[in-house]
């Protein structure tokens, strides 16, 4: 009996711990600053009167409701706007300084830049935790694509609709990525239970319940019913999990029937033998991954089962590749808006780079019209001065993927580009 008594009266004795601190934090800032009694916060009311308003609103925070304001004012003058006593990234961890667990998986970008402000008002709000916004709304405010795709789909995940923080941290997540509260499928299996008759008929009596579930279904929703993403692998589409898994029924039904592309090719036979047709192959198809180093096997929000957009799936490993048009001062439109197989076979090539087309003058010619009526000599008959292995071309004077100049040119102007060849012009 006694120890329930304790346990209920744990939460008011912390709660009157804080409201003490808070006081007597108070008291500290009048003698740190010499202040008249209640001119830590009482006095600055006096000429902030908008923040009596502030004060009738629902949720009041702490210290603004202790009237504490030099808790993070500095009532005379500071290096900080607002009078603050620290910039606007740190003030708030200050006091929060918890928010990110030591070794977390994944943060929240907002919290990582210090951009509390963003999603909390400093001093007093309509909605709990002080938030501007309440529920999802808040979430879109960032989010605004992924807010107008749940509210034209079809079929919404139920925990969606209750609101993020159903399944998602706001800070940051020690568990998941994304802030998910748990990783999937743990997160997933909490709500749907795995051992149902009617589970196990829809996944074709396949023991998926340690498979990750994002795999097939998109967690926010979707116009397909059972919310899979919107392009599905038709062996998935067909309930014909066995044509390329094993059995349900045997030792190991999970594990397909080949390894790599040599799976693929039973129905992919005609792409695979235009593939290794040629003199240069993409070296995910032959690595172990085979075709799922770049393609879903089983649904995709992307077409063709791709895994992501292309400018985030080739920018996995083309890390510097994406990071040079990041910082390109002209932006090459294909490689910007992530068009790589614009300019690129994703598969196979008989041309360097995997180039879709033997000359780069043509290749460039299929959007720059320009060089069919007047440009600078190219051609095979147009040998580089530098080297003369070499013909003129695009690539001469340009970088296709950007550079920290304009026109993506190698050199900071331009005269000092024409003189790299023309020498006797030089000053």
């Amino acid at each position: 009996m006694n120890l329930r008594y304790n346990m209920l009266s744990l939460p008011v004795f912390l709660l009157t711990l804080v409201v003490c601190a808070l006081s007597h934090a108070a008291q500290d800032n009048e003698l740190k600053f010499k202040l008249k009694p209640g001119a830590t916060g009482k006095l600055c009311l006096d000429c902030h009167t908008t923040f009596k308003d502030k004060l009738s609103r629902p949720f009041v925070h702490t210290p603004l409701k202790k009237g504490d304001c030099t808790g993070c004012h500095d009532p005379h003058t500071s290096s900080h706007g607002k009078l603050l006593a620290a910039s606007t990234d740190k003030i708030c961890s200050t006091c929060h300084a918890n928010m990110t667990p030591t070794g977390a998986r994944s943060v929240h970008k907002v919290v990582a830049d210090g951009l509390c402000m963003k999603c909390h008002d400093p001093h007093s709000a309509a909605n709990k935790f002080n938030l501007v916004k309440g529920g999802n709304d808040l979430c879109f405010e960032c989010h605004k694509a992924m807010g107008e795709t749940i509210a034209k789909i079809k079929f919404k995940h139920n925990p969606v609709t209750k609101g993020c923080l159903t399944c998602h941290e706001p800070h940051a997540s020690g568990k998941g990525d994304v802030l998910l509260k748990d990783d999937v499928p743990a997160l997933c299996i909490a709500c749907h239970k795995t051992d149902r008759p009617n589970f196990i008929k829809a996944h074709m009596n396949y023991p998926v319940a340690k498979a990750r579930c994002t795999g097939c279904h998109d967690p926010h929703g979707s116009d397909l019913p059972g919310i899979l993403y919107a392009n599905v692998h038709r062996p998935v589409a067909s309930k014909m999990c066995n044509q390329c898994h094993e059995e349900a029924t045997s030792p190991n039904p999970l594990k397909t029937k080949k390894e790599g592309y040599e799976l693929c090719r039973g129905c992919h036979n005609e792409l695979m033998n235009k593939t290794f047709s040629k003199n240069r192959i993409h070296w995910p198809v032959l690595g172990k991954g085979g075709c799922l180093s770049c393609h879903n096997p089983h649904a995709s929000k992307q077409n063709r089962l791709l895994k992501g957009q292309l400018i985030t799936l080739c920018g996995g490993c083309h890390k510097d590749t994406i990071r040079r048009q990041e910082t390109s001062e002209t932006k090459h439109e294909p490689v910007n808006d992530g068009k790589c197989i614009s300019c690129h076979d994703p598969h196979a090539s008989d041309n360097l780079y995997l180039a879709k087309q033997a000359s780069t003058i043509d290749l460039c010619g299929t959007c720059h019209d320009w060089q069919k009526h007047s440009s600078h000599p190219l051609g095979d008959k147009v040998r580089d001065p530098r080297n003369k292995n070499l013909s003129v071309q695009c690539l001469s004077c340009h970088r296709s993927h950007g550079t920290e100049y304009k026109h993506f040119i190698p050199y900071p102007t331009t005269n000092e580009l024409c003189v790299q060849c023309h020498e006797k012009f030089k000053r």
